[in-house]
């Protein structure tokens, strides 16, 4: 025995002797067994006095779904676009920069490492790769191309146009796909232009905003419209086909939606399109209203709109909706088989969906999965050995994760987190599934849980804040017998709203804590059946009400007259000195500074620094002149993440709060500006002079969104 195993060994001998070693998960001492006299049968043995149990250390996410970075060669900008698994193992990957590329041994058996081969170039920005029968297919901003190697060397010989659209010339044309139908068409996904101008999205051209099918010769099918950026597209396990759309206007947040032959899922701007040849509906831009109203509730008057299966809350979870790929692994990438799994580019992360029909429509719950992937997820694809290839970039639309592009391979440990496998909406309420018995005595308490209810606008501003957001009280608890399954009485709950559900006071039977206490359930029917009869001993209670009640400040005496004035002068002060969108009187009118400030694609601000005198007086015109949602918020030097992880932490009331967390960390800020829109407001400089960072505090955006107003001594 070796120096430091011998130490090893001796440090371990004293850590039993003291019961502080655990065993699968528990202290000796609790492991270890003695004979009672009475039955003689074997019981625990008691803690050490005085001693405290150590509770086991947090599981993480990386305990269960492991992240393993492809090396890619320098030369190689592989910022990916789309990608697809071939026969022998091998990944096609197509990037922004018009490449595809060939990569031999993605999973990096033994010492070898992937090799990267150049199949084509010479493309237009191709955002989605298929294969089929030999053959690789991209789809260009203009274009469906087949690619084929007619003489097998690995490299493409022909390129050759399926169909082609129209452009404008407008940035915001992307497109995607293709995917095959079973009936051996593709479908195409196209994104509207942008106007920076009306601050809206615009079908310049016709089929923006569309799915087309296209057929293997060439021939062209309108399939659906009514999509604003569909960056994600594939079927679930039943074969059907879904879509992921990206916040913006006329999309209060992200979200999935079954698409069939005929369906408007949504953005107006494309209805400019419906009385070209082929269109199967005929309903105009101004058929749609306009009023702000839940999307679910103004589909009842207009047929032809379809309402989301899912909606993903925007800066919970992610805000960027991308690539989207069903399980289909049978077992080899763990308990979720048939659910879906969504990527999403701006917060570098991956959610997990579970879709149900009920009364023939799709509805279902979200919640998160993993976090922690290098660049902005734009795709995702199964190895043969059921490990998830996810390809990334970040290239003019920036990503919380740092990278410029990546290529990452997510793999199951074999161990399975403890988890809510799927929520099931009940005639009354819920019914949770988890991946392991829970306990039951926290699993029956009512406490455990909260349910709230809540949804966006549908209208063509950009975004949506979370509107008639309410608690729903909890009647009832019921556990089934196996600990597996726990049955919820709701009351309050409303078809077509978001219903955010925490189980954060949930322990496994091991006494373990969820990886993730929260999912988002989206309620397009209740299924009919048995409700639950409640017994006293399953009988819930209101938490809302409970939780009203314990904000209720105690009843105090009355403060004199003079002070109450005070207090409510300062506290006035204090919520408006950080916005003033007016000068102060003493100013006159004047200020020593007038800074305007803009954005860059890329979440750049422009300027990126300017710099002013310590308590000069300075004007601030802030320009959203992007296509996204921005605020402009000074903050305290070397603060900017703490304040940007502080309004992330705001949760569903982020938006609605401008994403302006209350902490002195802030200065100065605007509130949360639409596209082409402004804001001014006025301050003075701090006395203190060093270099203070203004950012934009929406999620995601924080990283990567920054400028310094540089302070100088008078």
């Amino acid at each position: 025995m070796n120096i430091k195993n011998k130490f090893n060994h001796i440090a371990k001998a004293s850590l039993i002797a003291a019961g502080l070693l655990f065993l699968n998960n528990a202290p000796v001492w609790a492991q270890a067994k003695k004979i009672t006299p009475e039955t003689g049968s074997k019981q625990p043995a008691p803690a050490p006095q005085g001693l405290a149990k150590i509770e086991p250390a947090p599981e993480k996410e990386d305990d269960f779904y492991k992240l393993i970075s492809l090396p890619v060669p320098e030369d190689i900008i592989l910022e990916v676009g789309g990608m697809a698994t071939l026969p022998d193992g091998s990944l096609a990957v197509c990037t922004r920069r018009g490449e595809v590329w060939l990569v031999s041994n993605p999973a990096i058996s033994g010492n070898a490492r992937p090799t990267f081969k150049r199949f084509a170039y010479g493309l237009h920005e191709p955002l989605g790769l298929a294969y089929k029968d030999g053959d690789i297919y991209v789809t260009q901003r203009s274009e469906l191309t087949r690619l084929r190697d007619s003489d097998g060397d690995g490299q493409a010989d022909s390129y050759d146009k399926i169909y082609s659209w129209p452009l404008s010339g407008n940035y915001h044309e992307y497109s995607y796909g293709p995917t095959f139908l079973p009936n051996g068409n593709m479908l195409v996904t196209l994104n509207v232009g942008w106007s920076n101008s009306l601050g809206h999205g615009v079908s310049l051209v016709p089929w923006r905003g569309w799915a087309l099918e296209i057929t293997p010769d060439g021939q062209m099918i309108p399939f659906a419209m009514g999509m604003r950026s569909p960056a994600g597209y594939g079927f679930n396990g039943a074969g059907d086909f879904f879509y992921t759309e990206n916040q913006g206007d006329w999309v209060g947040s992200g979200r999935i939606t079954h698409v069939e032959k005929g369906d408007f899922v949504g953005n107006a701007e494309s209805l400019r399109w419906t009385s070209l040849p082929g269109s199967p509906i005929r309903l105009k831009p101004e058929g749609v209203p306009n009023t702000g109203e839940p999307l679910y509730d103004v589909a009842k008057r207009v047929p032809e709109l379809k309402a989301p299966a899912v909606w993903l809350p925007h800066g919970i979870l992610g805000i960027s909706t991308s690539g989207l790929l069903n399980d289909n692994t049978k077992g080899k990438f763990g308990p979720f088989q048939n659910q879906l799994f969504v990527g999403d580019q701006g917060q570098s992360k991956i959610m997990r969906v579970d879709l149900e029909k009920v009364k023939g429509e799709y509805q279902g719950v979200v919640f998160p999965f993993r976090e922690g992937f290098s660049s902005g997820i734009l795709r995702q694809v199964w190895g043969n050995d059921g490990s998830m290839f996810v390809g990334m970039t970040s290239r003019g639309w920036s990503s919380t994760g740092k990278e410029l592009f990546s290529l990452q391979r997510l793999v199951w440990t074999g161990k399975t987190p403890f988890e809510m496998k799927t929520v099931r909406a009940m005639p009354d309420g819920f019914e949770i599934e988890f991946t392991h018995p829970v306990d039951k005595a926290t699993a029956a308490n009512p406490a455990s849980y909260k349910v709230t209810g809540f949804n966006y606008k549908y209208h063509a501003n950009y975004g949506s804040p979370v509107i008639n957001n309410a608690g729903c009280p909890i009647r009832g608890v019921v556990v089934s017998e196996d600990g597996r399954k726990v049955r919820l009485a709701v009351d309050a709950l409303r078809l077509g709203y978001i219903h955010e559900i925490t189980a954060e006071g949930i322990k496994s039977n091991n006494g373990r804590p969820l990886l993730h206490n929260v999912g988002y359930y989206t309620l397009n029917n209740l299924p009919d059946g048995e409700k639950l009869t409640l017994t006293a001993s399953t009988a819930g209670h209101d938490h809302a009400a409970m939780v009203a009640a314990a904000r209720k400040p105690a009843p105090q005496k009355a403060a004199p007259a003079t002070n109450a004035k005070s207090a409510a002068s300062s506290t006035a002060t204090r919520t408006t000195a950080k916005r003033l969108t007016s000068p102060p009187a003493a100013w006159n009118g004047e200020a020593d500074y007038t800074i305007n400030i803009g954005t860059k694609p890329g979440l750049k601000f422009e300027p990126s620094q300017f710099q002013v005198k310590a308590g000069s007086k300075v004007k601030v015109v802030f320009i959203n002149d992007d296509d996204m949602l921005h605020n402009f918020v000074v903050v305290m030097p070397g603060t900017a993440i703490q304040v940007g992880e502080q309004a992330m932490k705001l949760g569903l009331e982020g938006q609605q709060k401008n994403y302006i967390p209350n902490t002195d960390k802030v200065l100065y800020h605007t509130i949360l500006l639409q596209p082409n829109t402004t804001e001014t407001i006025y301050f003075t400089a701090p006395d203190k002079p060093g270099e203070y960072t203004y950012v934009c505090t929406v999620p995601g955006h924080f990283y990567v969104m920054q400028g310094t107003m540089k302070v100088v001594g008078r």
